[in-house]
């Protein structure tokens, strides 16, 4: 399973990088053979971040996490680093990196564990599903407590859109191809 998850974020990165090249370039289809656009914007996210957030959803799902826990994740990233993986910190975390600035004190993983979107977010949702009561909380209540950060609701703004980006993004992997999007794409 979690191959399978590395295997569409590689396929999802190779899209977006040849897709950039232009008209006549990578074509793909979900899983239902409905074309998706890539380079879609979803509330304000798109290209490296909506990939960023694919690999985030399908981290969840390879561990068997509901979408609930999916778009709190998605949201926690969103407040952290803006969906980006950011090789820094701030003044209160220096320590931080990733997509959800985890703090280098062993929790998290190595360096190379936070700085790999699928990793990173294994390792969150791992913290969130611990969380005993994690369902009945608000959902930015439950990403503070996984977290820790000085501001309970940090995350709420970031809710709604985290609810869109996940509901927007293709689920399971994706069939690509060079050429016409109108020409059916072989079965993978």
């Amino acid at each position: 399973m979690f191959a399978a998850a590395v295997a569409v974020l590689a396929a999802v990165l190779l899209v977006i990088g040849a897709g950039q090249q232009g008209a006549g370039g990578l074509v793909c289809v979900d899983e239902a053979g409905q074309p998706v656009d890539l380079h879609a914007n979803i509330s304000g996210y798109s290209g490296e971040q909506l990939s960023n957030a694919k690999a985030i959803i399908d981290a969840g799902a390879a561990l068997g996490a509901p979408r609930e826990a999916q778009v709190i994740a998605v949201m926690t990233a969103m407040g952290e680093s803006g969906l980006r993986v950011l090789d820094h910190g701030d003044a209160v975390g220096p320590d931080s990196r990733g997509l959800f600035q985890q703090r280098d004190n062993g929790a998290w993983g190595t360096y190379d564990d936070r700085m790999d979107p699928t990793t990173s977010a294994q390792h969150f949702y791992r913290a969130l599903l611990r969380l005993p009561d994690w369902q009945s909380l608000e959902p930015t209540v439950a990403a503070h407590r996984v977290q820790r950060n000085s501001d309970e609701d940090h995350y709420a703004r970031y809710w709604d859109a985290a609810n869109a980006v996940v509901r927007g993004l293709p689920t399971g992997a994706l069939r690509c191809a060079d050429g016409d999007p109108s020409v059916a794409l072989p079965r993978s």
